[in-house]
């Protein structure tokens, strides 16, 4: 089945990309979402109009996210999770709380869908995420996760 992306989805694609994927997924998480819409002809022609508007700003975007880039990589960013005397957290620490940390800690508004992070993070110490500013660059952040 074939649909659009409105937003971009990892491992997918990104906002105006015609892709093939299995019904029950289109249905279940991409409509429900509104990651999604349903390819028609029509539709087709405002996918090409969106393609041709993301060339014309790729190269300015490009720049931006480098320095963007340079700007996440220099600094730590703490995070505040309620945790146990042994260091353990209640739950682990989500990209939606990554996201409001870098924007506190002075750092650029990030959506939180762009935060990936590898592996489950449960306790207090450092651990890393990574931050998809633009398809060709990507970002590591130092996170210190901090007990609060």
């Amino acid at each position: 089945m074939k649909v659009i992306l409105t937003h971009e989805v990892s491992g997918l694609g990104t906002a105006g990309d015609v892709v093939d994927v299995k019904r029950g997924y289109a249905r279940n998480f991409l409509y429900r979402r509104g990651l999604a819409t349903q390819w028609t002809k029509g539709a087709q022609k405002q996918v090409d109009a969106i393609a041709a508007g993301r060339a014309a700003r790729a190269v300015k975007s490009l720049e931006e996210a480098q320095s963007l880039k340079g700007n996440l990589e220099a600094e730590t960013v703490t995070v505040s999770a309620h945790a146990g005397e042994s260091g353990r957290l209640f739950g682990a620490v989500t990209s939606r709380e990554v996201a409001e940390a870098i924007k506190t800690g002075g750092g650029p508004e990030v959506d939180r869908r762009t935060i990936e992070i590898p592996t489950p993070i449960k306790n207090v110490g450092p651990a890393q995420a990574l931050v998809r500013l633009h398809p060709e660059v990507q970002a590591t952040v130092a996170l210190e996760v901090v007990a609060g």
